[in-house]
């Protein structure tokens, strides 16, 4: 018997994510689970608070809310790919009530934005908070440098999907409108792994 526990907790220790440089969490959304991974070593800012978010409870009931593909943008703009979520639809108060997130680049994280990298949405740097976004393909014009933002900053990459990017991709390739999914994708919770 004393076997069989130390079978199971030792089953239990190579399945749990015990880095603290790279803690993971699970969006749990309508559609499925999305796994993802943080970098706290390289985007310690970034990665800290949106743990900061997590453990306050504050993406209970929000949502992927909208979708950037290929056919609903400007022509002749640079195509990005990707879907976007948080609480600005569902508890925007407390999205505009938070600070800022110091703008960390990808200069300095070197954590570029690939297929399944999360990164915080922004308008101007620094002015980041809950509202993050996952990558679909490779996009490297939200890095340093990069023509898919004005002031070339691009965007804080901060983590990766490592379980659940077929769900990503059921949810990119759900109905939208004007860049808004017709019909949000709810977020029941965000929690660590």
């Amino acid at each position: 018997m004393k076997r069989y526990l130390l079978l199971i907790a030792l089953l239990a220790a190579c399945h749990s994510n015990s880095n603290p440089d790279t803690p993971h969490v699970l969006i749990q959304t309508s559609a499925g689970d999305i796994e993802v991974e943080l970098y706290r070593r390289q985007a310690p800012k970034t990665a800290g608070a949106f743990l900061s978010y997590v453990d306050s409870g504050f993406y209970k009931n929000g949502s992927f809310y909208r979708v950037l593909n290929e056919d609903n943008q400007v022509t002749g703009a640079p195509i990005s790919q990707l879907i976007q979520g948080g609480i600005w639809k569902t508890n925007h108060s407390k999205a505009i009530s938070l600070p800022g997130v110091p703008h960390e680049a990808t200069r300095e994280t070197h954590i570029l934005h690939k297929d399944g990298v999360i990164s915080l949405a922004r308008d101007k740097p620094g002015t980041g908070t809950t509202e993050f976004f996952i990558c679909v393909g490779d996009q490297p014009g939200f890095d340093f440098g990069g023509e898919n933002n004005p002031d070339g900053q691009g965007y804080a990459a901060f983590g990766k999907v490592v379980k659940g990017m077929d769900v990503v991709r059921t949810l990119y390739a759900r109905p939208e409108s004007n860049q808004a999914f017709t019909q949000q994708i709810r977020i029941y919770n965000i929690v660590r792994e």
